[in-house]
């Protein structure tokens, strides 16, 4: 079978030498993984920080959450947007918008003098964090050869593990210690300095559309994406508590959200399929028409939406539960976390050289394998039984996820890269708000069935955990018969002639 140019979507009979990046290239993507991973670890830091929050600003629990998921609700509306925008400006111009923006936001939170204003500053900080990951994306398929992506995105998992991991044990130590304006007071110069790196140093990569923006496109995405988001997290928002009343929310916000979401997602589709037949489209949907894609897509959001349930899932258990402190439940997950994101390269590597099954194959059956023995525990479980199964979970999700990020967008040619990067953050947003939400749910509505039977709390809130992390495994099984579907695409003879006009 003939080799596939990735670049240009026409056949090779072999692949030729893979040319070195050049020093700015190189430059260029180390700008980029830092300043991703100051927007992913500055994410990752709000958790632990909502109980002293609710203190310190005098604030309900239910409005502490919204600096969550007012920080969700602007990335799945932005990231849609992001296809056209990567298209349509320059890489520089978009990385000092996405770093000003990400910079001007930590600044407000810093000086914040209550709720309102670290609101506000959430928003902007989640509008330039929307930018980097799609943005690190585009341009590492622009400028890195198909023979080098997967080693090249096994960096991209190192940033995407090593923040989370240092993320959560940082909030814990600042809260302690100096309070939490100093959680955005670390990251604040970090990110001014890789703006201002970035600035100097960021050059332009590929070319740029002129096409005017749709602002219907637009309206109908942040009313599809984010009534989705926001009707999700309105599911599972009430569910910290674990009390009775936990995961019972407001049934007419719910459904009216939920349904504006759906209703214009549907209008958005058929608008953008409308608009592509010019090249106008906000996010085009011919990416579809690559199998390889789609198939990786659907690979992606099973994934994201049993992982991240389950990692949400997992601290909360391990808090109210078994009754160890947000620190000490960092420290549980540190190990996973480091182990995934030092697995990375070597992933990557393997990936350049065999191929897709031979790392999805056992990565899927390692991540379901372990999600079904999650709902082994109980209210005296081990710590380390907990923190050795995260380890072997973020293993299987190492080998899962570079191969899927590498294979998804190098199945589109060069001018859907794009889009194709926009639509991967879009799904993993959506389908990780969907996990967290039913899986929280889950466990509030049969933690409060037990304790109305006349369990005690802790053997109540243990079937309440059991239950929700059963229904991430029988989520996440679909990911066994995935593993073996999704091909390398240099593999692929003509995956991409459909979309080369």
């Amino acid at each position: 079978m003939a080799d596939t140019d990735i670049r240009t979507g026409t056949g090779n009979a072999s692949i030729p030498a893979v040319p070195a990046l050049r020093p700015e290239e190189s430059r260029i993507i180390w700008l980029l993984l830092a300043a991703a991973f100051v927007a992913i670890l500055n994410e990752t830091t709000m958790g632990v920080a909502i109980p002293h929050l609710i203190g310190d600003l005098g604030i309900t629990a239910v409005a502490a959450q919204w600096l969550t998921t007012a920080f969700m609700l602007t990335m799945a509306v932005v990231i849609p947007i992001t296809g056209f925008l990567l298209r349509r400006f320059t890489t520089r111009a978009m990385f000092i918008a996405a770093m000003s923006l990400f910079s001007a936001g930590t600044l407000i939170a810093f000086l914040s003098p209550g709720f309102e204003m670290l609101l506000v500053a959430r928003v902007v900080q989640a509008s330039g964090t929307a930018i980097m990951m799609p943005l690190l994306m585009t341009t590492i398929m622009t400028i890195v050869p198909p023979q080098s992506r997967g080693r090249m995105m096994g960096r991209v998992s190192i940033v995407m593990a090593l923040a989370p991991a240092i993320g959560p044990t940082m909030s814990g130590l600042l809260l302690d210690t100096v309070g939490w304006r100093w959680i955005f007071g670390i990251v604040l110069p970090i990110a001014l300095i890789s703006l201002g790196v970035g600035a100097r140093w960021i050059h332009n990569l590929g070319e740029t559309s002129r096409a005017p923006i749709d602002v219907l496109s637009v309206v109908l995405s942040a009313f599809g994406f984010g009534g989705l988001v926001f009707g999700l997290s309105q599911i599972g928002g009430g569910g910290h508590g674990g009390g009775a009343d936990a995961g019972a929310p407001s049934s007419l916000p719910l459904i009216v959200s939920l349904s504006v979401g759906v209703i214009s997602l549907v209008l958005f589709a058929w608008r953008q399929v409308r608009l592509q037949r010019s090249d106008d489209a906000l996010l085009d949907l011919r990416v579809f028409r690559s199998t390889n894609f789609a198939l990786s897509i659907a690979q992606m959001a099973v994934m994201s939406m049993a992982f991240f349930g389950a990692i949400t899932l997992l601290p909360l258990y391990m808090q109210t539960v078994l009754g160890i402190s947000a620190l000490q439940t960092g420290l549980v997950v540190l190990p996973g976390s480091l182990a995934m994101g030092f697995a990375g390269p070597f992933v990557g590597r393997i990936y350049d050289r065999y191929g897709t099954r031979v790392l999805l194959v056992p990565g899927s059956i390692i991540t379901v394998g372990m999600l079904w023995y999650f709902t082994s525990f109980g209210a005296t479980t081990p710590i380390w039984v907990i923190a050795i199964a995260q380890t072997i979970l973020s293993i299987g999700l190492a080998l899962s996820f570079t191969p899927l990020f590498t294979a998804s967008l190098g199945s589109l040619v060069p001018r859907f890269y794009a889009y194709g990067s926009a639509v991967l953050g879009t799904v993993q947003q959506v389908a990780g708000a969907a996990g967290v939400a039913l899986l929280i749910t889950i466990m509030s509505s049969v933690t409060a069935t037990n304790a109305a039977a006349g369990a005690d709390q802790l053997t109540a809130g243990a079937a309440g955990a059991q239950a929700a992390f059963l229904v991430a495994a029988i989520v996440s099984l679909p990911l066994l018969v995935g593993a073996f579907l999704i091909r390398k695409p240099a593999d692929q003879q003509s995956e991409h002639a459909p979309m080369a006009h």
